[in-house]
């Protein structure tokens, strides 16, 4: 007789982040914004920094990236991502909380795009978020508390939930 799985234990993606870094190049910022609103369907932002960096040449409120966080959908998303990656992960790209990131090099890998030559080749990066039930307790207005050790996630429940989705890690 199989053990019945606990449903608070059970992993979800909460949220997949893409990210494209451009530096001070305003050309760069305008392609950047429209390819992840090509890759996504949801507005991105402009990132601007908080810190003067006289030798980079940055100041606080200068845009420097865009970023779009995309909730809804998101499992479809990350199969296109990761299927550009060969569905191949590295050990590194995990983090001890469960979270994982990687970077596309070349948008056109991605299933569903074809070559824009307005915005050339660009790459982007990606981070995941994962989380169990009963994560909420950390982030509500009243009461949050921290979430117990036996509860979060593990970089290694993180890669077998990833194995689950046909990825390879190596």
């Amino acid at each position: 007789m199989a053990e019945a799985e606990n449903s608070m234990k059970k992993i979800k993606i909460t949220k997949v982040t893409l990210n494209v870094g451009v530096g001070k190049n305003e050309e760069m910022l305008k392609k950047g914004l429209k390819l992840l609103q090509k890759i996504s369907s949801c507005k991105p932002v402009e990132t601007k920094t908080n810190k003067r960096i006289p030798g980079w040449g940055l100041r606080p409120g200068l845009s420097i990236g865009c970023k779009v966080t995309v909730r809804q959908d998101c499992e479809k998303l990350l199969k296109r991502l990761l299927a550009a990656k060969e569905n191949t992960l590295k050990n590194s790209s995990f983090d001890d909380q469960g979270n994982f990131s990687f970077g596309v090099p070349e948008y056109i890998d991605i299933q569903g795009l074809d070559y824009d030559p307005e915005l050339k080749i660009m790459g982007l990066e990606v981070a995941v978020t994962l989380e169990r039930p009963g994560f909420r307790v950390k982030k509500r207005r009243l009461k949050p508390a921290s979430i117990g050790i036996n509860h979060r996630i593990s970089k290694q429940e993180a890669i077998a939930f990833v194995q689950k989705l046909g990825v390879e890690v190596q």
